[in-house]
């Protein structure tokens, strides 16, 4: 009797399933074996999410949370510590007015207002505010529409959808280029580990700047200069430093045909690569745009003089002016130092293109003269190259341990800075 007891169904491999004997209570499983069930559910799911997909969303969001945590930790903290803000901070009272949840109103800060004011503005009568690139706070009225006109919400959005899109091509480019998916992982994760890479979190033209700027290369890489023209436009019309991205692209293209001069090589070269041009249109389109709102071509350098003072001028004394002038500025300028070092120690011959957009991403900024200080370390972030090269040099695993170590230890004292408004060090 007890063995028939036991006999059931016909389980999966064909016999007879086992069931309880007459009178006895089904078990249930404990909070361990459901814990246990939940986290093979779950394991299911990711192994159904392409590769390298897992990895990038684990440090977008692993990321995020510990940045946030550090964040609220640090604006909570800050009122008791000597050298806060004045009570009257007005960046504060802007803030509140976004969003009275702290976590999602401190990544708004300095020129992500501006881009908010940029995106609500209504489009009738003159344009004045021709100081900013358009694409980021234009792209932000069509997904706040969406969002029930909250355009801060939706700027913030685009940044970290841009964000989680840079890793993506930043995977791919270091696939191709370094042939290797572990040199590919170590690159992603030295991406997001730069001294101010909290800044891709941020309601920010940094994330689509790199976003747009790695997607270019991926394709050029991939000889797909149709793709790169149509997103180098719109690199050109995020940042005033875009156009003259299409240098070290053609430089790819020169490289894809073995450097070879000549008029018949020029013409292989018009032919292959004409979609290069629309770099440098996207930035015409700007200027177009400054002329029929201003009668000024340059309307845009104009608002950059007489707002910041900003003047082209030879980027190489203002580096030196930097270093020698007073502590502050000299630390910022010795982090350009530094990633210039980085970029010319790891050089390739292969890797001549992106050693020339990363010293374009040091040099150009300064041109700007002595007023680009305090946003310079805003605009390091943009070269890449240099998280190549130490994906590179982190072969062996202690470097590894102890590069991920020092940077993320820089990161987080410049994100509480940043966060803390602290010196105005970051903006």
């Amino acid at each position: 009797m007890r063995d028939r007891w036991r006999s059931g169904g016909p389980d999966a491999d064909g016999g007879v399933a086992p069931t309880d004997p007459p009178g006895t209570t089904p078990t249930t499983p404990g909070p361990a074996a459901a814990l246990r069930a939940r986290l093979t559910g779950l394991a299911r799911v990711t192994r159904r999410v392409p590769a390298p997909w897992p990895y990038l969303l684990g440090i977008f969001f692993g990321t995020k949370v510990v940045l946030t945590l550090v964040g609220l930790l640090a604006v909570h903290g800050w009122d008791d510590i000597v050298g806060a803000p004045p009570a009257n901070e007005t960046m504060w009272a802007q803030q509140e007015q976004i969003t009275g949840h702290r976590w999602i109103s401190l990544w708004f800060a300095w020129d992500a207002l501006i881009y908010v004011h940029i995106s609500e503005k209504p489009l009738t009568g003159p344009w004045e505010d021709v100081g900013f690139p358009l694409l980021y706070p234009f792209l932000g009225r069509p997904v706040g529409a969406v969002l029930g006109g909250n355009n801060a919400m939706a700027l913030l959005l685009i940044s970290n959808v841009a964000f989680l899109l840079a890793l993506f091509y930043g995977y791919r480019l270091a696939e191709l280029l370094l042939g290797d998916a572990d040199v590919a992982r170590r690159f992603t994760r030295y991406l997001v580990l730069l001294p101010t890479a909290f800044l891709f979190h941020a309601a920010l033209t940094e994330s689509l700047f790199v976003c747009l700027a790695l997607a270019c290369f991926y394709y050029a890489e991939r000889r797909q200069w149709l793709l790169v023209g149509v997103l180098g436009f719109f690199l050109a019309l995020s940042r005033s430093v875009g156009f003259v991205v299409v240098l070290p692209l053609a430089l790819v293209l020169l490289r894809q045909h073995d450097w070879r001069l000549g008029p018949r090589a020029l013409l292989g070269y018009l032919r292959t690569g004409w979609p290069l041009l629309l770099v440098p249109a996207g930035w015409l389109s700007f200027m177009a745009f400054c002329r029929w709102q201003t009668g000024d071509w340059f309307a845009y350098q104009h608002a950059q003089q007489k707002g910041w003072g900003i003047v082209v001028q030879n980027p190489l004394p203002v580096l030196w002016q930097g270093l020698t002038g007073e502590p502050r500025d000299a630390l910022r300028v010795w982090f350009a130092v530094a990633v210039l070092a980085v970029l010319v120690l790891g050089f390739r011959r292969r890797e001549l293109a992106y050693l020339v957009y990363g010293v374009l991403m040091v040099l150009v900024p300064l041109s700007m003269g002595p007023p680009v200080y305090k946003s310079l370390l805003r605009y390091l972030l943009a070269a890449f190259p240099v998280a190549l090269v130490l994906a590179r040099w982190a072969r062996r695993a202690s470097v590894d341990v102890w590069l991920t170590a020092a940077l993320a230890l820089v990161q987080g004292a410049l994100f509480v800075t940043w966060i803390a408004y602290w010196n105005h060090m970051i903006i």
